[in-house]
């Protein structure tokens, strides 16, 4: 095993380690030996050995290897190395003197499996321990924080029966530590001092490394993988007071929109090795101390205060739809914001409201278990929003970030563009949408009169003509028989804001031009049908009263 790592404070220095540590500054050109053989000269041969102690492979050589490195981030002179044969040593000055700073009860065949420099005091350090070749299965974690003079053994809270193989420290949180042994993954919140299960829903399963990137925490595991626990942001804000606090919203991480699904066709068979993707959107955490009166609300406000998407524990479950056209295992669980006590995640699907009473429809792009809805709602602009969660007449505030995805390099004046002119569809949308309710029920209400019987024959006529006229406001002359009527300018809508809305680019000048369009035709039917709807409508009623017949149902529409 040779350990290869990059200098955290100098990215163009690398080591490289067998048994002497060396350095290069150039891609590899060149390499410098900064340090002697550091392993064990000589050793006495453990006792679990057994009766192979007196065998000639067994007897004392020196034959380790410096098993792990942690250049310190704080100092690029300062650099620590273990061996697998049980010592530590530490350099000050770039390699050029070394210290043999190994803990006073190591002996030989103790592996140095990792050392971790810390990111926040130069002088202190981590050290996990392998002990598996003394047939030795307890839990060994070693913490100095004076360059190595003493060492505290630090496993409380690890079970005897597992065999620790890494320690990190948390890079933006002091004292928050992680460790993996040959079974699960751990975490601590004092330095070491206690540590309790990280586990979750990860297998059984020996974590050899572990590393923290950004928000996120990744597990090298021997045999089944890499494993990501997607935004540790809670663990570094968790402290003893928030178990006795009513409620509490976590700081979110910084969200990035990302265009999170890029299958083009149905799911891969279960039996297709693929991971899973990170959340498709916002990560926002919150705790409830106890059962809450009354809904629980969470708010996305933008930077001027108003509201961008507004979430309620009081909102409606959907229900399965009896008339799904893909399989129901392809769907998304519902996710409702949840009011009972204790840990929730909910995320933000970095979306403006959805336009209300839109039946889903779901894409051929599907994965397992986790396909949502095509959506019509524009995504919101890369920038700075508050997210507001609401418990008991109580409002908790936190700020969120929302960045661009850095592989798309488009401006932020192209990506406004794009909003603007997704936003102008939606509000659209959001006024037609009711008008074509209002058009769908009266046409329902016409061929049921319609089809009366002993309907004087004017009458008819009378009804026939009024279809007619709402047909051709709805621009669906050609439409098939007995399938729903639908407004053809929120067709268009709907058909170019989804074109709009599939890449992160500025829309063309034809597509800003059919906007145009499009609003000017919306703006026109609904003039048209306010006509009808004061003129028309009380027109044709009157008639229906003379002829015995019910009248239609004259609402107002909603604009929305």
């Amino acid at each position: 095993t040779e350990p290869v790592i990059f200098s955290p404070v100098d990215p163009h220095v690398l080591y490289f380690a067998a048994n002497t540590l060396w350095k290069t500054k150039d891609g590899g050109q060149s390499w410098e030996q900064i340090s002697p053989d550091l392993t064990r000269k000589t050793f006495d041969v453990p006792a679990n050995v057994g009766k192979y102690r007196s065998q000639p492979t067994a007897q004392p050589a020196q034959r380790g290897v410096i098993y792990t490195i942690a250049p310190s981030p704080l100092d690029i002179n300062r650099i620590w190395a273990g061996t697998d044969d049980g010592l530590v040593h530490l350099t000050t000055d770039g390699g050029a003197h070394w210290t043999d700073i190994t803990p006073a009860q190591l002996t030989a065949w103790q592996k140095i499996s990792l050392i971790d420099a810390s990111h926040f005091d130069a002088q202190t350090a981590y050290a996990a321990v392998n002990t598996l070749r003394l047939d030795d299965l307890r839990p060994h974690i070693y913490r100095t924080r004076d360059s190595g003079k003493s060492w505290q053994e630090i496993t409380n809270g690890i079970p005897n029966n597992e065999n620790v193989n890494v320690v990190r420290e948390d890079t933006r949180r002091k004292g928050l530590l992680f460790a993996g042994t040959e079974r699960s993954v751990y975490v601590s919140f004092d330095a070491g001092d206690h540590w309790q299960s990280l586990r979750l829903n990860m297998p059984a399963t020996s974590v050899r490394d572990l590393i923290v990137k950004d928000d996120d925490l990744v597990a090298a595991t021997h045999g089944r993988g890499f494993w990501i626990l997607d935004d540790i942001a809670p663990l570094r804000q968790l402290d003893a007071q928030l178990a006795s606090a009513p409620a509490f919203l976590f700081q979110p991480q910084t969200a990035l929109r990302v265009r999170w699904n890029m299958n083009t066709d149905t799911p891969l068979p279960p039996d297709v090795p693929a991971g899973e993707n990170p959340p498709d959107g916002a990560v926002i955490d919150y705790y409830l101390g106890r059962s809450v009166k009354g809904a629980v609300t969470l708010e996305i406000r933008d930077s001027g205060g108003q509201i961008v998407r507004r979430y309620s524990s009081a909102d409606p479950v959907p229900t399965p739809d009896p008339a799904l056209s893909i399989p129901a295992y392809w769907v998304r669980p519902p996710q409702p914001l949840s009011a009972a006590s204790g840990m929730h995640r909910f995320m933000w699907d970095m979306r403006h409201q959805p336009v209300p009473d839109v039946a889903p429809d779901y894409p051929i792009a599907a994965v397992y278990r986790n396909t949502a809805p095509v959506v019509n709602a524009p995504l919101a602009m890369p920038g700075q929003y508050m997210v507001v969660l609401t418990v008991g007449g109580k409002s908790y505030t936190q700020p969120l970030a929302l960045k661009i995805d850095p592989r798309v390099k488009s401006s932020n004046a192209d990506l406004a563009r794009q909003f603007e002119l997704s936003k102008q569809l939606y509000d659209e949308w959001l006024r037609l949408q009711p008008l074509n309710r209002r058009l769908n029920s009266l046409s329902a209400e016409l061929a049921s009169l319609r089809s009366r019987a002993g309907m004087p024959e004017a009458t008819a006529k009378q009804i026939d003509a009024f279809n007619q006229k709402l047909q051709e406001l709805a621009g669906a002359a050609n439409r098939r028989p007995g399938s729903p009527l639908s407004l053809l300018v929120l067709t268009r809508a709907q058909t170019l804001f989804g074109i709009i809305q599939e890449a992160d680019v500025a829309p063309s000048t034809q597509v800003a031009a059919a906007v145009a369009d499009i609003q000017r035709d919306a703006s026109s039917l609904i003039e048209r049908w306010r006509a009808i709807e004061s003129q028309d409508i009380p027109a044709l009623n009157r008639q229906l009263q003379d002829a015995g017949v019910p009248k239609v149902e004259a609402k107002e529409s909603r604009e929305e």
